[in-house]
C-alpha cells in the first residue's frame, strides 16, 4: 500500500499565496459608461375639498376662457343693474355681525336714494322676458329664484360679504345716471366669490388637473469590456498538482 504524503499547512498556504499573487499581478482595466440618474419628480398634493362644499355640488359649465357660465353673464344693462340689486339684497339678508349690520344700513340707504332708478330698470328687464312670449312671468320668477339661490351659496359667504361691503361703500358716491355703468363694472366682483368656490371644487374633483407624474424607471449602467479584460476579470482559479498530496 502506497504511503500518503500529507501536505503541511505552511506549505499549502505558501502555494496558495503565490498563486493568488500571480493572478493579481495585472489588475484589469474596465471602461464603464454610467447613465445619469434622473432627478426625483415631485408630485403636488391633491387639492382639498373647499370648506363647507358638498362633494355632490353642481357647478355651472366652465367656458373656453376658463370662466363660468353664471346667471350674471350675457345680461342687458337693465338686467345687469337688477342682478346687481339682487346680489346686494341677498348680502343684506345673509351677512352677519358688525359687517352685516353695515351692509344692511348701506343697502337700505341705497334703496331710499335709488328707488326710482332701480324700479325703472326692473320694469324694463321684466319687459324683456315678456317679449319672449308664453308663460314669461313663470320663467321670470323661476330665474329670480335661481338667482337668489345662487347668491346664497354659503361656502362663498365670507368673500361675498366682503365684496358687497366694499361695493356698497363705493356706490354711495356714484351719481344716479352713472349707476348702470357702476353696476356693470362691479357685478363681476360680486360674482367672483362664487366662481372661486367653483374653481376650487373643480380642482378638488380633478377637472383640469394634470395626471399624476409617475416615477421614472432607473437606467441600468452599460459596461463595455474588452474581451481580453473580461478574461482577466474572471475569478482566479487555483490549480495544484495532485501529486503533492500523494
Amino acid at each position: 500500500m502506497a504511503s500518503v504524503r500529507v501536505l503541511s499547512t505552511s506549505v499549502f498556504a505558501g502555494i496558495l499565496s503565490a498563486a493568488l499573487t500571480a493572478c493579481a499581478g495585472h489588475p484589469p482595466i474596465v471602461a464603464v459608461a454610467v447613465a445619469p440618474v434622473p432627478a426625483p419628480v415631485a408630485i403636488a398634493a391633491a387639492p382639498a375639498l373647499p370648506p363647507g362644499v358638498s362633494p355632490t355640488m353642481t357647478v355651472p359649465p366652465m367656458l373656453p376662457d376658463g370662466s363660468y357660465q353664471t346667471p350674471n353673464r350675457g345680461l342687458s344693462p337693465d338686467g345687469t343693474l337688477w342682478h346687481f340689486r339682487v346680489a346686494l339684497n341677498v348680502a343684506a339678508l345673509a351677512c352677519r355681525g358688525a359687517q352685516g349690520d353695515a351692509i344692511t344700513a348701506s343697502y337700505n340707504a341705497m334703496l331710499a336714494r335709488r328707488r326710482t332708478t332701480l324700479s325703472a330698470a326692473e320694469t324694463r328687464f321684466a319687459a324683456e322676458w315678456r317679449d319672449g312670449g308664453g308663460d314669461w312671468r313663470d320663467r321670470y320668477d323661476d330665474a329670480m329664484t335661481r338667482l337668489y339661490n345662487y347668491f346664497s351659496l354659503s361656502p362663498a359667504r365670507t368673500g361675498f360679504c366682503s365684496a358687497a361691503a366694499q361695493v356698497l361703500a363705493d356706490a354711495a358716491t356714484v351719481p344716479d345716471d352713472a349707476l348702470p355703468g357702476f353696476a356693470a363694472a362691479e357685478l363681476p366682483a360680486l360674482d367672483r366669490p362664487f366662481t372661486d368656490v367653483y374653481r376650487a371644487f373643480d380642482a378638488w374633483r380633478g377637472v383640469n388637473r394634470p395626471a399624476p407624474l409617475r416615477a421614472q424607471p432607473q437606467t441600468v449602467a452599460a459596461i463595455a469590456v474588452a474581451p481580453h479584460i473580461a478574461a482577466a476579470m474572471a475569478p482566479p482559479r487555483l490549480e495544484l498538482d495532485p501529486s503533492v498530496f500523494q
